[in-house]
């Protein structure tokens, strides 16, 4: 496969070397750290030049850190070179989700449709994470929504209000709750 013919998904990037013998300490960006230890090819990309293979000879988690060692990276110099690279997998290999969780990506972009409307409501331009309030506060989600007659709309991602989301269908379907607009204006 080619670094061109697919999309990738980035899950850790390279931060510095680690120890002596060409490993690196890479930042996690993945909801699923876990799977980093079973990975074996991956592709090297950033900076540059085009993305590259590599293989990957061993990956263990350490203080909320992967530490990779790559075949043919066997120096400090060598994992040096690496720094800054994004270690990515096609996006084809993304981890399943359970149902009812989706992938920002896969919202961005869906029409949304107000129950019983009979145009869209508008267009998913980003997700937008709340701060928590507290330490046994759970993370909040927002949809950020590019409005068809212009504006914005902060629709808040649960299940009482996003009562249906068709991911093949790029269509979410909300039933607004009694002032919510006004919230955003």
């Amino acid at each position: 496969m080619s670094a061109e013919s697919f999309a990738a998904l980035t899950l850790a990037r390279v931060l510095r070397p680690w120890g002596r013998r060409g490993e690196v300490a890479a930042e996690i960006l993945t909801d699923f750290p876990e799977r980093l230890r079973g990975l074996g090819e991956v592709w090297l990309a950033g900076g540059r030049s085009a993305p590259r293979p590599a293989r990957v000879a061993s990956c263990r988690l350490h203080n909320g850190q992967a530490v990779f060692l790559f075949e043919g990276v066997a120096s400090i110099d060598d994992a040096e070179k690496l720094r800054g690279l994004e270690i990515q997998v096609p996006f084809s290999e993304r981890a399943s989700l359970p149902s009812g969780r989706y992938y920002i990506s896969d919202l961005i972009g869906c029409d949304v449709w107000e129950e019983g409307a009979a145009t869209a409501l508008g267009v998913v331009r980003e997700m937008q994470k709340l701060a928590a309030a507290g330490a046994r506060a759970a993370e909040a989600w927002v949809l950020a929504v590019n409005l068809a007659q212009g504006g914005e709309l902060l629709i808040p991602l649960a299940a009482e209000i996003c009562i249906a989301i068709d991911i093949a269908a790029r269509r979410i379907l909300v039933r607004l709750p009694e002032g919510l607009r006004e919230l955003n204006t």
